[in-house]
């Protein structure tokens, strides 16, 4: 039964995949080092051929030499050599077998000037001419090398034979044979097999050792299993719907699956680059880096909502880093926009009907004091009102969906006791539906905050004001609160931050933001002053910038 590696942060080891069928992690890297042994001698055998060779030229070229130089020096040799011919007389061919075979040579010969020659251990060669190759021996100088004659390869050593006067009248010539592969091989043999041995125990104790390491930081897993856990981790990771992003201590992304780089914009290549290299926004990379206390985090990634959830990633007791997934909200979120819108309606109608009730309420006391004139007198200043509002929002606002809005926000500012103002400058005609569905989100971000910060003050007023410039529209809430602190000026656009207190889950801080997000969409922006009050001012363009 395989042995169990040791778990990884509480999780049991992975299963195991095809072990019976293939080797184990040692016989792999016994049978990788054998290999490796088995080139490594072939080298060795290789040099050892070429290092015998190369010392055989230097000691016997040196034994040979000598050899002819005694030969060529013997006075009987110098003095019968002028007038010898082949196959005649026995002194130089007993000198020459003698000098032969004291030195061990494979062949002994003499040559007169003519270069035929005349005594040789080899009676093929008597008679015939000596072929010197690139010997200058007939110069007058000594000469060793190789040469190939009869299909054999000699080494030979030639020394010129001079009379007493210092003429040349021949020279000595003694070679020997190169030994033949097979006797190289046999001579080299006995250590090769002692070094092959002493490398073949040294290689399997020291591949046992390192599979036991290699296993130790495997937990335990042959090559296949891990090859198995990796693609299945890899279809898993890649084939679920939830971002997963895993960073190490060092900010480098260590893994990025196909859904959090979609749902973050993030280049296919983003894995091993760190957060810096990408210059993400500093929300996104504040998330994703520092220590989350809440379960999951809303944040807007361009124009879509999307819940994170960061957790520390752990091995063996020691922190390597953390682990964020990632949620894709844009649908949940509008899907809650529209419920909100559902819910204003129903506010809406909920406040009328209050506001109804007191109004039949107020004619029927009337009716019951028979002051007939006072109805008709209160029933003519209700309608008037409710008909001016009317009138005075779809005078200047000739888009339905915005003044839709206005008046529906006017009716719950109302019933907060809250006043709300079109701005008698304000002129807005029919926009296209994409600008009409951007101008409702801005405008009523902006009243829904100028509301919220006067509710329950005193003389409460909301003041709208909406215009076009040059291509562009402006839109301006002002609001009679205490106005903007001038420490928050720079942080009220930034997602999340809010300085009213919520117990939803998504929590606020989402609706400047995003009230900036679709004017810089659209080549504006938003801005607050303070002037008696907070001032914000928002420029949309009438077209999508690309």
């Amino acid at each position: 039964m395989a042995r169990k590696g040791p778990p990884v942060s509480g999780h049991s080891p992975a299963p195991r995949w095809g072990r019976t069928a293939r080797l184990s992690l040692a016989g792999q890297f016994l049978g990788l080092q054998l290999l490796i042994l088995l080139a490594v001698m072939a080298g060795v055998l290789a040099m050892s051929l070429a290092q015998a060779t190369q010392t055989f030229e230097r000691v016997e070229s040196r034994r040979s030499l000598a050899a002819a130089e005694n030969l060529a020096a013997t006075p009987l040799v110098r003095a019968l050599l002028p007038e010898a011919r082949p196959r005649f007389g026995s002194a130089l061919p007993s000198i020459t077998e003698s000098v032969r075979s004291v030195s061990g040579s494979s062949e002994a010969v003499l040559v007169n000037a003519e270069g035929t020659v005349v005594t040789a251990s080899n009676p093929a060669l008597l008679g015939e001419k000596f072929p010197l190759g690139e010997s200058e021996v007939m110069e007058g100088r000594a000469w060793t090398g190789s040469t190939q004659r009869g299909g054999i390869k000699m080494l030979e050593a030639h020394v010129p034979v001079l009379d007493d006067g210092g003429r040349l009248v021949g020279f000595a010539a003694m070679g020997r044979s190169y030994p033949s592969l097979l006797e190289r091989l046999l001579e080299a043999t006995p250590n090769l097999l002692v070094y092959l041995g002493v490398s073949v125990a040294l290689g399997t104790l020291g591949s046992l050792l390192l599979s036991r390491r290699v296993k130790r930081q495997t937990l335990g897993l042959e090559p296949a299993e891990i090859t198995g856990l990796v693609e299945h981790r890899e279809a898993i990771l890649h084939g679920v719907k939830e971002g997963v992003v895993a960073i190490d201590l060092r900010e480098r992304i260590t893994l990025a699956n196909d859904a959090a780089r979609r749902l973050l914009g993030w280049p296919e290549d983003c894995e091993g680059r760190t957060l810096a290299d990408l210059a993400i926004d500093a929300a996104l990379r504040e998330v994703l880096t520092m220590k989350q206390a809440e379960a999951d985090r809303l944040v807007l990634v361009g124009e879509r909502m999307v819940v994170f959830n960061r957790r520390p990633m752990e091995a063996r007791g020691r922190l390597v880093g953390s682990v964020t997934t990632l949620r894709d909200r844009t649908e949940l979120t509008t899907l809650e926009k529209e419920l909100g819108a559902t819910r204003m309606t129903t506010e809406t109608l909920r406040a009328q009907t209050h506001e109804f009730a007191n109004q039949l309420h107020t004619i029927s006391g009337l009716i019951q004091l028979e002051e007939y004139d006072e109805v008709l007198s209160y029933v003519d200043g209700v309608s008037f009102s409710r008909t001016r509002l009317l009138d005075d929002v779809t005078h200047r606002v000739a888009d339905p969906t915005v003044a839709a809005l206005l008046i529906a926000k006017s009716a719950l500012a109302s019933e907060r006791g809250v006043g709300i103002d079109l701005d008698p400058a304000s002129q807005l005609g029919r926009v296209d539906e994409a600008l009409s569905r951007d101008l409702t989100t801005v405008v009523g971000n902006l009243v829904d905050n100028a509301i919220d910060a006067v509710a329950g003050r005193p003389d409460a007023q909301v003041k709208v004001r909406l215009a076009e410039e040059d291509g562009t529209v402006v839109v301006t809430v002002q609001d009679s609160g205490e106005g903007v602190d001038e420490s928050n000026v720079a942080k009220i656009f930034v997602q999340g931050y809010s300085t009213k207190a919520s117990a939803s889950e998504a929590g606020r801080g989402f609706g400047l933001a995003l009230t900036r997000l679709v004017c810089l969409r659209r080549g504006g922006d938003v801005t607050v002053a303070n002037d008696e009050g907070a001032v914000f001012t928002a420029r949309l363009g009438k077209r999508v910038q690309p």
